[in-house]
């Protein structure tokens, strides 16, 4: 891929222009106008914005956030931000599954709380293996009363993304805010794929509580707080021995 920044904002249709920050690309430069790449969730921002409606879905939410599909799309040029909305829509809704609609029952939850679910997954794991277990970790604290605490909640709420979460950041005032509000947030804060997705619709089966990261991007998972303490000394000393930008104080109890 050519690395052309595109500019997708003119006259709300999808149009090659450059020196923009929008993550679209173009195969040849040369073929300008030709076609556009667009990976979500990277332009779903913009799509949202310039949109901003929930029109071709049926979901309680006011926006389309988490229900536009993390896929690659190929749009010709001229594409209009609906057409490429709806075609996003559209490809979530050929993923969704019957059988995770029949699963909503067991689990007790909405396909809405399913997706707010899965996003904070899609936010939190680096390594695919542990998706079910921090799906589980959070559906345990739904279940047992507990805050969530979920950091990427934090920055949504803050409308911005922040390298650090800070004590100052947890906060502000928003339904999405986890360390203010429990259970799970009023809707998606990201677009998870079907990795995460499943996660949510089918956690491992486990008694965590909590967990923290360390700097390899794997997480220490603990079912009570002593044992997270413990974990948490543990993160701050990995984190303390590479150098890398440290969480504040670690990571804060999940």
């Amino acid at each position: 891929m050519s690395g052309e920044k595109l500019n997708p904002l003119i006259g709300s249709t999808l149009k090659p222009e450059l020196m923009y920050p929008v993550d679209l690309w173009v195969d040849e430069p040369s073929a300008i106008p030709a076609q556009l790449h667009v990976t979500e969730p990277e332009a779903s921002g913009w799509l949202i914005e310039l949109v901003g409606t929930n029109e071709p879905i049926d979901i309680p939410t006011p926006t389309l956030e988490g229900y536009l599909f993390p896929d690659t799309y190929t749009f010709p040029v001229g594409t209009t931000a609906r057409a490429a909305v709806d075609a996003m829509v559209r490809r979530f809704e050929q993923v969704w599954k019957p059988e995770w609609t029949a699963r909503l029952d067991t689990l007790h939850m909405s396909r809405n709380d399913v997706m707010a679910l899965a996003a904070i997954v899609e936010k939190e794991a680096k390594l695919p293996q542990e998706r079910p277990v921090i799906a589980a970790v959070y559906a345990n604290r739904v279940r047992h009363g507990m805050l969530l605490q979920a950091d990427p909640t934090v920055q949504y709420a803050l409308g911005k993304h922040v390298a650090r979460v800070y004590y100052k950041d947890l906060e502000v005032d928003s339904p999405y805010n986890t360390y203010k509000h429990k259970g799970l947030p009023p809707g998606p804060i990201a677009s998870p794929g079907r990795p995460s997705i499943e996660a949510a619709l089918y956690p491992a089966s486990v008694p965590y509580e909590y967990f923290v990261a360390f700097p390899d991007g794997h997480h220490e998972f603990r079912r009570d707080l002593a044992g997270h303490e413990q974990a948490r000394l543990e993160a701050r000393r990995a984190w303390d021995s590479v150098d890398v930008v440290r969480r504040p104080d670690g990571v804060r109890p999940k």
